[in-house]
């Protein structure tokens, strides 16, 4: 990166606009005023709008992702406990990143959804491989038996990023922990664990 200042203005110039209007009536001209540049030197660092979004989920959720790398590699812990770990890290970022808008209740559907896809591709994408290789773990330790380890990944990264993130399918939090404690109950029969041994996964 030619200069990382500019890349990380142009960054909080897009999250500050965040804050008051939907991501549809932000200009690419309104990012570089408000980075303090011009959109010639915008275009330097990033093609789009879209692309500069995709970079401000990435840098939200950088911490809990090298949270979870770490964690892939610590087979001391319980696989299922590195589990809920990661998943209350990348919950913590997803409040912060919500909590940033003065008013995300007001942002219109479409706007909530785009950017939940965003978030939800992101964060898919970058935690199905560390979550297989914790699962597979699992499995040669005799602690989880399941035949699909990336397939296990991918359905528990889906459900909780949609519940937990709440923007996609609203939820109240009745609802929300109903969702969680059938996903821990179709876990431990999946994986051949006890009914009940994986409730602390609800601290997620």
């Amino acid at each position: 990166m030619a200069n990382d200042t500019k890349y990380t203005k142009i960054l909080d110039a897009l999250q500050k606009l965040l804050e008051a209007k939907d991501i549809k009536n932000i200009s690419v001209s309104e990012i570089a005023r408000a980075a303090e540049m011009g959109k010639g030197s915008l275009y330097y660092y990033f093609p789009s709008k879209e692309a500069i979004l995709e970079a401000l989920v990435e840098r939200d959720y950088a911490k809990p992702l090298e949270t979870a790398k770490k964690l892939a590699s610590k087979t001391d812990i319980s696989p299922f406990t590195r589990m809920a770990m990661i998943f209350q890290a990348c919950r913590n970022s997803s409040v912060q990143f919500r909590s940033r808008r003065n008013a995300p209740s007001s942002a219109s559907a479409p706007e909530q959804a785009f950017i939940h896809q965003k978030y939800l591709t992101y964060l898919t994408a970058e935690l199905k491989p560390v979550l297989t290789d914790i699962i597979w773990q699992g499995v040669q330790a005799g602690e989880i038996h399941f035949e699909y380890p990336a397939a296990l990944a991918e359905i528990v990264l889906i459900v909780l990023a949609v519940k937990l993130d709440n923007t996609l399918a609203p939820s109240t939090p009745e609802e929300t922990d109903e969702t969680i404690l059938g996903l821990i109950a179709l876990l431990e029969k999946g994986t051949e664990n006890p009914a009940g041994s994986l409730n602390f996964l609800r601290a997620i």
